[in-house]
């Protein structure tokens, strides 16, 4: 790793690390997997913007918050 990267490797701020994101694997019938992405397709959507919407959706839906929330004017990441 270069000298410059490494520098800044360890000054992230906290919108930076809300940017990151983690990795959720699911399990599903092989038919609806590829319904839904034929379908996400069809949409120009990639399956991890439908699916983190459906994840948006859920939680507010519940009234749950969360750190990386937007602010309202904002659009979440993925979001068109």
């Amino acid at each position: 790793m270069n000298a410059a990267r490494a520098s800044t490797r360890h000054h992230r701020t906290r919108q930076d690390m809300e940017k990151k994101t983690a990795r959720l694997t699911i399990l599903i019938d092989p038919d609806k997997k590829r319904a839904f992405e034929d379908l996400c397709a069809a949409q120009d959507l990639t399956p991890s913007q439908v699916v983190r919407q459906l994840i948006r959706e859920y939680l507010k839906q519940h009234g749950v918050e969360y750190a990386s929330k937007p602010r309202i004017g904002e659009k979440a990441r993925g979001e068109k």
